[in-house]
């Protein structure tokens, strides 16, 4: 019998050319956001940086002109804190398709006081979950229209031992700055899962994908000026700790394989390929309490209710109509396709 086709290991360092395609990214301006921006730039794709900060967000697309020239970078205003931003925010797009978002952006706080946005909701996860939420709903028409497009989302090593108290979603009994940050990044993690259920029971081809980066630092990372300048002293003494973690280029790594890996499918899970935490991108077999299918149905129901948006996905017929809408509050149908 013939043998199987080799499949050629994801190289890195290689990424194939994605022309013509377009690529959001949330939080592009710094951090590991950046990087993806700038690997993905490095294609020849044109990728939008969501960003609320328009000086940095010029600051970044400075930065990556710099080192891939000719790249077709853009930035559009958002702010996930701001539910009712969103819709202008995607409508500032300008696009009738998009191949792809990274769902980046994120905020961690480490003060000991419970901070609200203009909604009434604890911060981090309105920023880290519901604003994703929202986000993802209005972006819907333009993956839809894409077939095959990807919806990434990042989620944390730190949400490894956490799990969600659904009585207490925002943190209002109980507010602890490192576990409220944590259950916000498992809150992303259950969602991008059940997306993908909801998108394969409504026989989307949009797939969502998760990824988490691993553990990253400034220190590891290359000089990115002005927003990041990495002395040779820093450099120096955070070495021993590049065999336990990276900087954040290469944590930046499982998103980009993500976004233009085509063996890649929904519903897996991305990471570094050394304990989780650095090295190359490898699919990682999901933790235990992500398969909870009933945790991530009740949480969908509850984001529907917290931000008024039932987020359904309608599957292109061939005469241009569609079909199959993914439900949006309740159950959903659990096979993973």
């Amino acid at each position: 019998m013939p043998s199987a086709p080799q499949v050629p290991q994801w190289d890195v360092h290689r990424l194939p050319r994605a022309e013509g395609k377009s690529f959001l990214v949330t939080g592009g301006n710094a951090g590991i956001g950046y990087f993806v921006a700038e690997q993905l730039a490095g294609t020849g794709a044109t990728v939008v940086l969501g960003s609320r900060d328009m000086a940095k967000a010029e600051a970044a697309i400075a930065s990556i002109g710099s080192h891939i020239p000719g790249a077709k970078v853009k930035h559009v205003p958002l702010d996930l804190a701001d539910l009712a931003s969103l819709k202008a925010s995607v409508d500032a797009l300008g696009l009738d398709r998009l191949d792809a978002v990274v769902h980046n952006a994120g905020v961690a706080l480490d003060h000991p006081l419970r901070r609200e946005t203009a909604d009434g909701h604890e911060l981090m996860f309105a920023t880290n979950h519901l604003g994703h939420f929202v986000l993802t709903h209005h972006l819907a028409p333009l993956l839809t229209a894409t077939p095959g497009s990807r919806i990434l989302t990042t989620g944390s090593f730190a949400a490894k031992s956490e799990r969600l108290d659904l009585d207490d979603l925002q943190s209002t009994h109980e507010y602890q700055p490192k576990r409220s940050y944590s259950r916000s990044k498992l809150a992303q993690m259950l969602f991008a899962l059940e997306l993908d259920r909801r998108l394969r029971a409504a026989g989307s081809t949009t797939l969502s994908v998760l990824v988490h980066p691993g553990g990253a630092l400034d220190s590891l990372t290359p000089s990115r000026p002005p927003f990041h300048v990495r002395t040779t002293g820093k450099r120096l003494s955070h070495l021993p700790l590049g065999l336990l973690v990276q900087g954040k280029d290469a944590a930046a790594w499982p998103a980009v394989r993500a976004v233009l890996d085509p063996s890649v499918h929904g519903g897996q899970m991305l990471s570094p390929r050394a304990f989780g935490l650095r090295g190359t991108p490898r699919i990682e077999p999901l933790w235990n309490h992500l398969a909870d299918t009933t945790t991530a149905a009740r949480l969908w129901a509850a984001s529907c209710d917290l931000t008024g948006n039932d987020l359904t996905f309608t599957t292109p017929t061939r005469f241009g109509e569609t079909e199959g809408p993914a439900t949006g509050r309740g159950e959903a149908d659990t096979s993973t396709g």
